[in-house]
Protein backbone atom coordinates (compact mmCIF):
# COMPACT_ATOMS: atom_id res chain seq x y z
CA UNK A 1 0.00 0.00 0.00
CA UNK A 2 2.97 2.53 0.92
CA UNK A 3 5.48 1.84 -1.45
CA UNK A 4 8.62 3.76 0.71
CA UNK A 5 7.20 3.71 4.41
CA UNK A 6 9.61 5.65 6.88
CA UNK A 7 11.95 3.98 9.08
CA UNK A 8 10.52 4.88 12.15
CA UNK A 9 12.48 5.29 15.36
CA UNK A 10 12.80 2.07 17.72
CA UNK A 11 10.82 -0.21 15.11
CA UNK A 12 7.41 2.05 15.65
CA UNK A 13 4.88 0.62 13.16
CA UNK A 14 3.87 4.27 12.39
CA UNK A 15 4.08 7.65 13.49
CA UNK A 16 1.50 10.06 15.17
CA UNK A 17 1.28 13.71 16.56
CA UNK A 18 -2.22 15.49 17.45
CA UNK A 19 -1.48 18.46 16.51
CA UNK A 20 -3.95 20.85 17.73
CA UNK A 21 -4.83 24.78 15.70
CA UNK A 22 -5.14 27.32 18.87
CA UNK A 23 -7.16 29.59 16.79
CA UNK A 24 -9.14 30.93 19.90
CA UNK A 25 -11.68 34.08 18.29
CA UNK A 26 -9.21 34.90 15.29
CA UNK A 27 -10.89 33.27 13.07
CA UNK A 28 -14.30 34.81 13.65
CA UNK A 29 -12.36 38.93 13.75
CA UNK A 30 -11.06 37.69 9.93
CA UNK A 31 -14.71 37.11 9.38
CA UNK A 32 -16.40 39.80 10.64
CA UNK A 33 -13.74 42.58 11.40
CA UNK A 34 -17.03 45.40 11.93
CA UNK A 35 -19.21 42.95 13.72
CA UNK A 36 -16.92 40.08 16.00
CA UNK A 37 -16.67 41.94 19.10
CA UNK A 38 -21.08 41.70 19.10
CA UNK A 39 -21.40 38.36 18.33
CA UNK A 40 -20.91 37.15 21.89
CA UNK A 41 -21.84 33.61 22.13
CA UNK A 42 -19.87 32.65 18.88
CA UNK A 43 -16.69 34.63 20.95
CA UNK A 44 -17.33 32.42 24.05
CA UNK A 45 -16.88 29.45 22.36
CA UNK A 46 -13.69 29.93 20.40
CA UNK A 47 -12.46 31.18 23.69
CA UNK A 48 -13.18 28.40 25.16
CA UNK A 49 -10.08 26.36 23.46
CA UNK A 50 -7.56 28.62 24.97
CA UNK A 51 -9.31 29.55 28.34
CA UNK A 52 -10.79 26.34 29.23
CA UNK A 53 -9.60 22.90 26.66
CA UNK A 54 -5.95 24.01 26.86
CA UNK A 55 -5.22 23.84 30.14
CA UNK A 56 -7.35 20.43 30.25
CA UNK A 57 -4.99 19.27 27.12
CA UNK A 58 -2.09 20.38 28.87
CA UNK A 59 -2.95 17.74 31.59
CA UNK A 60 -3.03 14.82 29.52
CA UNK A 61 -0.19 15.43 28.08
CA UNK A 62 1.59 15.83 31.47
CA UNK A 63 -0.42 12.54 32.37
CA UNK A 64 1.06 10.66 29.27
CA UNK A 65 4.59 12.11 29.50
CA UNK A 66 3.92 13.54 25.95
CA UNK A 67 5.24 16.54 24.09
CA UNK A 68 2.98 17.63 20.79
CA UNK A 69 2.67 20.93 18.37
CA UNK A 70 0.13 24.21 19.10
CA UNK A 71 -0.13 25.94 15.89
CA UNK A 72 -0.78 29.38 17.09
CA UNK A 73 -1.71 32.21 14.94
CA UNK A 74 0.47 35.14 16.36
CA UNK A 75 -2.23 37.21 17.12
CA UNK A 76 -3.77 34.43 19.70
CA UNK A 77 -0.03 34.60 21.10
CA UNK A 78 -0.49 38.34 21.82
CA UNK A 79 -3.85 37.78 23.34
CA UNK A 80 -3.88 34.46 25.10
CA UNK A 81 -0.06 34.94 26.33
CA UNK A 82 -0.68 33.20 29.44
CA UNK A 83 -1.73 30.23 27.99
CA UNK A 84 0.88 30.19 25.14
CA UNK A 85 3.32 30.26 28.46
CA UNK A 86 2.00 27.00 29.34
CA UNK A 87 2.35 25.26 26.30
CA UNK A 88 6.10 26.21 26.28
CA UNK A 89 6.67 25.70 29.81
CA UNK A 90 5.54 22.06 29.02
CA UNK A 91 8.09 21.78 26.48
CA UNK A 92 5.79 21.50 23.26
CA UNK A 93 6.55 22.99 20.07
CA UNK A 94 5.06 26.16 18.69
CA UNK A 95 4.61 25.97 15.33
CA UNK A 96 3.18 29.60 13.35
CA UNK A 97 0.12 29.27 11.89
CA UNK A 98 -0.42 33.05 10.14
CA UNK A 99 -1.09 36.13 12.06
CA UNK A 100 -4.54 36.61 12.53
CA UNK A 101 -5.59 33.16 10.10
CA UNK A 102 -5.10 35.28 7.23
CA UNK A 103 -5.19 33.06 3.98
CA UNK A 104 -1.57 33.01 1.76
CA UNK A 105 -3.07 31.92 -1.07
CA UNK A 106 -5.50 35.53 -0.94
CA UNK A 107 -2.49 37.91 -0.51
CA UNK A 108 0.61 38.96 -2.79
CA UNK A 109 3.77 37.50 -2.43
CA UNK A 110 4.99 40.35 -0.51
CA UNK A 111 1.75 40.48 1.85
CA UNK A 112 2.21 37.10 2.86
CA UNK A 113 6.07 37.37 3.95
CA UNK A 114 4.84 40.55 5.90
CA UNK A 115 2.80 38.31 7.70
CA UNK A 116 4.98 35.45 7.79
CA UNK A 117 7.97 37.59 9.00
CA UNK A 118 5.25 39.62 11.68
CA UNK A 119 4.23 35.90 13.17
CA UNK A 120 7.65 35.01 13.66
CA UNK A 121 8.49 37.81 15.36
CA UNK A 122 5.68 37.37 18.07
CA UNK A 123 6.63 34.14 18.45
CA UNK A 124 10.15 34.95 19.20
CA UNK A 125 9.30 37.16 21.54
CA UNK A 126 7.29 34.70 23.27
CA UNK A 127 8.73 31.19 23.41
CA UNK A 128 12.58 32.11 23.01
CA UNK A 129 13.46 31.12 19.81
CA UNK A 130 11.47 30.92 15.76
CA UNK A 131 8.96 28.70 15.05
CA UNK A 132 10.58 25.37 13.15
CA UNK A 133 7.24 24.66 11.59
CA UNK A 134 4.07 26.15 9.96
CA UNK A 135 0.60 25.38 8.64
CA UNK A 136 -0.84 27.60 6.23
CA UNK A 137 -4.12 28.67 8.20
CA UNK A 138 -7.17 26.87 6.55
CA UNK A 139 -4.24 24.81 4.27
CA UNK A 140 -4.33 27.54 2.05
CA UNK A 141 -0.53 27.46 1.01
CA UNK A 142 0.03 29.41 -1.95
CA UNK A 143 2.45 29.36 -4.73
CA UNK A 144 4.49 32.15 -2.97
CA UNK A 145 4.65 29.90 0.59
CA UNK A 146 7.62 27.27 -0.24
CA UNK A 147 9.95 29.71 -1.10
CA UNK A 148 9.05 32.14 1.68
CA UNK A 149 8.98 29.29 4.09
CA UNK A 150 12.70 28.43 2.85
CA UNK A 151 14.05 31.96 2.95
CA UNK A 152 12.54 31.78 6.90
CA UNK A 153 14.52 28.48 7.23
CA UNK A 154 11.59 26.42 8.15
CA UNK A 155 12.15 22.96 8.56
CA UNK A 156 9.00 21.99 7.81
CA UNK A 157 5.50 22.59 6.75
CA UNK A 158 2.32 20.89 7.32
CA UNK A 159 -0.49 22.28 5.46
CA UNK A 160 -0.45 20.04 2.39
CA UNK A 161 -2.79 16.22 1.59
CA UNK A 162 -0.14 14.77 -0.70
CA UNK A 163 1.02 11.37 0.43
CA UNK A 164 0.49 9.00 3.86
CA UNK A 165 3.79 9.49 4.89
CA UNK A 166 6.36 12.80 4.55
CA UNK A 167 7.94 13.79 1.35
CA UNK A 168 9.60 16.73 -0.21
CA UNK A 169 8.92 19.89 -1.16
CA UNK A 170 10.98 20.97 -3.58
CA UNK A 171 11.49 24.54 -5.40
CA UNK A 172 13.72 27.08 -6.51
CA UNK A 173 15.78 27.66 -3.51
CA UNK A 174 15.78 24.63 -1.95
CA UNK A 175 13.66 21.69 -0.09
CA UNK A 176 11.11 21.38 2.61
CA UNK A 177 10.04 18.52 4.97
CA UNK A 178 6.13 18.51 4.26
CA UNK A 179 4.15 16.28 7.06
CA UNK A 180 0.81 15.48 5.27
CA UNK A 181 -2.48 15.35 6.89
CA UNK A 182 -5.93 15.53 5.42
CA UNK A 183 -9.67 16.41 6.12
CA UNK A 184 -10.31 12.85 6.96
CA UNK A 185 -8.26 13.58 10.25
CA UNK A 186 -9.74 16.98 10.94
CA UNK A 187 -12.23 17.47 13.58
CA UNK A 188 -13.80 20.57 12.03
CA UNK A 189 -15.86 18.55 9.37
CA UNK A 190 -16.72 16.21 12.37
CA UNK A 191 -18.40 18.82 14.38
CA UNK A 192 -18.40 22.06 14.24
CA UNK A 193 -21.55 24.33 14.09
CA UNK A 194 -21.46 27.95 13.65
CA UNK A 195 -24.22 30.01 12.11
CA UNK A 196 -21.46 33.02 12.06
CA UNK A 197 -18.92 31.21 11.03
CA UNK A 198 -21.16 29.78 7.96
CA UNK A 199 -20.69 25.84 9.25
CA UNK A 200 -23.62 23.51 10.07
CA UNK A 201 -22.05 20.41 10.37
CA UNK A 202 -24.35 17.24 11.95
CA UNK A 203 -22.64 17.40 14.99
CA UNK A 204 -21.68 13.73 15.64
CA UNK A 205 -21.14 11.64 19.25
CA UNK A 206 -17.37 11.05 19.68
CA UNK A 207 -17.31 7.44 18.85
CA UNK A 208 -18.60 7.81 15.31
CA UNK A 209 -16.23 10.76 14.79
CA UNK A 210 -13.60 8.45 16.32
CA UNK A 211 -14.24 5.66 14.34
CA UNK A 212 -13.18 7.53 11.42
CA UNK A 213 -10.05 8.77 13.16
CA UNK A 214 -9.51 5.15 14.43
CA UNK A 215 -9.67 3.53 11.09
CA UNK A 216 -7.01 6.25 9.83
CA UNK A 217 -4.92 4.99 12.44
CA UNK A 218 -5.23 1.24 11.84
CA UNK A 219 -4.15 1.67 8.37
CA UNK A 220 -1.36 3.42 9.58
CA UNK A 221 -0.30 1.18 11.45
CA UNK A 222 -0.78 -1.82 8.84
CA UNK A 223 1.13 0.25 6.57
CA UNK A 224 3.50 1.86 8.05
CA UNK A 225 2.44 5.41 7.64
CA UNK A 226 1.85 8.95 9.61
CA UNK A 227 -0.79 9.94 11.20
CA UNK A 228 -1.38 13.42 11.72
CA UNK A 229 -4.55 15.05 13.95
CA UNK A 230 -5.23 18.31 12.56
CA UNK A 231 -7.17 19.49 15.63
CA UNK A 232 -8.86 22.31 17.38
CA UNK A 233 -8.95 23.12 21.16
CA UNK A 234 -12.26 24.55 21.03
CA UNK A 235 -13.90 21.37 19.12
CA UNK A 236 -12.02 18.43 19.86
CA UNK A 237 -10.65 19.36 23.69
CA UNK A 238 -14.92 19.93 25.19
CA UNK A 239 -15.76 17.57 27.25
CA UNK A 240 -16.69 14.34 25.90
CA UNK A 241 -14.45 14.99 22.98
CA UNK A 242 -11.37 14.50 24.96
CA UNK A 243 -12.92 12.17 27.53
CA UNK A 244 -12.53 9.93 24.32
CA UNK A 245 -9.54 10.95 23.44
CA UNK A 246 -7.36 10.29 26.45
CA UNK A 247 -8.82 6.41 25.57
CA UNK A 248 -7.33 6.69 22.07
CA UNK A 249 -4.49 8.41 23.58
CA UNK A 250 -4.39 4.88 26.22
CA UNK A 251 -5.00 2.47 23.42
CA UNK A 252 -2.14 3.64 21.35
CA UNK A 253 0.32 3.39 24.16
CA UNK A 254 -0.75 0.15 25.06
CA UNK A 255 0.45 -1.48 21.29
CA UNK A 256 3.87 -0.53 22.54
CA UNK A 257 4.66 0.12 18.51
CA UNK A 258 3.75 3.83 17.57
CA UNK A 259 5.80 6.79 17.96
CA UNK A 260 4.06 9.67 19.28
CA UNK A 261 5.61 12.77 18.74
CA UNK A 262 5.89 16.63 17.98
CA UNK A 263 6.06 17.48 14.40
CA UNK A 264 9.69 18.94 14.81
CA UNK A 265 10.49 15.51 16.13
CA UNK A 266 9.36 13.91 13.32
CA UNK A 267 11.09 16.19 10.66
CA UNK A 268 14.40 15.92 12.37
CA UNK A 269 13.99 12.23 11.81
CA UNK A 270 13.32 12.16 8.57
CA UNK A 271 16.07 14.42 7.44
CA UNK A 272 18.11 12.07 9.31
CA UNK A 273 16.81 9.20 7.07
CA UNK A 274 17.22 11.13 4.28
CA UNK A 275 21.12 12.27 5.38
CA UNK A 276 21.91 8.39 6.44
CA UNK A 277 20.56 7.00 2.60
CA UNK A 278 17.85 4.47 5.28
CA UNK A 279 14.80 6.19 3.31
CA UNK A 280 14.47 7.94 0.15
CA UNK A 281 11.54 10.50 -0.40
CA UNK A 282 9.21 11.09 -2.39
CA UNK A 283 9.58 14.87 -4.26
CA UNK A 284 6.73 17.31 -5.44
CA UNK A 285 7.72 20.39 -7.38
CA UNK A 286 6.11 23.56 -6.61
CA UNK A 287 4.22 25.25 -7.65
CA UNK A 288 2.52 22.80 -9.51
CA UNK A 289 0.72 25.47 -12.28
CA UNK A 290 2.08 28.96 -12.83
CA UNK A 291 -0.85 30.27 -13.94
CA UNK A 292 -4.86 29.40 -14.32
CA UNK A 293 -5.20 26.56 -17.01
CA UNK A 294 -7.11 27.62 -20.01
CA UNK A 295 -9.11 25.14 -22.12
CA UNK A 296 -9.42 25.10 -25.75
CA UNK A 297 -13.12 25.44 -26.57
CA UNK A 298 -16.35 23.48 -26.46
CA UNK A 299 -16.77 19.90 -26.65
CA UNK A 300 -19.82 17.60 -26.35
CA UNK A 301 -19.84 15.62 -23.24
CA UNK A 302 -22.08 12.94 -21.63
CA UNK A 303 -22.93 16.32 -19.32
CA UNK A 304 -23.67 17.94 -22.42
CA UNK A 305 -21.75 21.04 -23.95
CA UNK A 306 -18.50 21.87 -21.32
CA UNK A 307 -15.75 23.37 -21.87
CA UNK A 308 -12.84 20.92 -21.85
CA UNK A 309 -8.83 20.86 -22.54
CA UNK A 310 -7.69 19.58 -25.81
CA UNK A 311 -4.06 18.56 -25.47
CA UNK A 312 -1.60 19.64 -22.95
CA UNK A 313 -1.66 23.18 -21.62
CA UNK A 314 1.68 24.97 -22.45
CA UNK A 315 1.66 26.78 -18.61
CA UNK A 316 1.41 23.17 -16.80
CA UNK A 317 4.19 21.84 -15.21
CA UNK A 318 5.73 18.46 -15.91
Amino acid sequence: MIQNPVPWPNGARCAVAFTFDMDADSILHLAHPDRAHQMVATLSMLRYGPLVAVPRILETWRKFNLKQTFFVPAWCIESYPGVVEAIVRDGHEIGHHGYIHEHPNELSRDEELYWLQRGIEVIVKHTGQRPRGWRAPLYNFSNHSLELLLQEAFLYDASLMGDDVPYLLRGKTGELVELPSHWGLDDWPQFTHSLDLGYQKPIRAPERAWEVFWAEFEAAVKYGGLWIAVWHPMVSGRLARWHRTEKMIESMLARGDVWIATLEEIARHVRACIGAGTWKPRVDELPYYDAPVRVNGPVTTEYGDQNAAIGADPRRKS
